[in-house]
């Protein structure tokens, strides 16, 4: 069982050991703090350990209510930033894929713009974005210059775009593959060792 599967308050939480060994929570020595003559009295021993369990919850549960303030180390929390900006949660979905639709919504916030644009698709491709217009065809190009190939999470960025571009614009995507004379540099070795899909965004 993991955390998060249960409401809070619901579960006993010493009585599920898997917790107890998970990553992030450390059993705290209370024992330690005793005089040494409680040291090898059973029923002090137990209370303590119980003790330390809590302790350790506690101090579990506030370092990590902390890291869901933060887009970037999120995990159970991202429900809450998806609910604040009205974004549909898949659980279905990795976290990097929902931070990515996350952090496109926040920097697409306000008024559209080209630049809005621009750092919205940014969030997506991981590299550099050109937002160019196409004149007197109300649309605009999205060029992934930064990253050669399709980005992974596609149907999120046009998700995105479609909620934050006017309505009477049509836009297209662009995107960079490998010219045949950067491949010409490869050994016949080196090419053979990569998909086709590899070689177009070989760099």
């Amino acid at each position: 069982m993991a955390y998060g599967e249960h409401l809070y308050g619901t579960i006993s939480y010493s009585s599920d050991r898997s917790l107890q060994e998970g990553p992030g929570f450390t059993l705290p020595d209370l024992m330690k703090y005793l005089p040494e003559y409680y040291q090898g009295v059973i029923e002090m021993e137990e209370i303590q350990e119980s003790n330390g369990i809590e302790c350790g919850l506690l101090r579990y549960l506030i370092e990590d209510s902390a890291l869901q303030t933060d887009v970037e180390s999120a995990t159970w929390g991202l429900a809450r930033w998806e609910n604040v900006l009205a974004l549909t949660t898949d659980n279905t979905k990795s976290y990097a894929a929902r931070r990515e639709m996350i952090k496109a919504k926040l920097r697409g916030s306000g008024t559209t713009t080209p630049e809005m644009i621009r750092r919205t698709a940014s969030a997506f491709s991981g590299g550099d974005v050109e937002v160019v217009d196409v004149p007197g065809e109300y649309s605009f190009q999205v060029r992934f210059v930064g990253t050669l190939g399709i980005p992974a999470n596609m149907s999120g960025l046009i998700q995105i775009i479609e909620e934050i571009k006017p309505a009477h614009l049509a836009y297209e995507f662009v995107y960079s593959y490998t010219w045949w004379d950067s491949v010409k540099a490869l050994t016949w070795r080196g090419a053979h060792e990569r998909t086709w899909n590899e070689l177009r965004v070989y760099e």
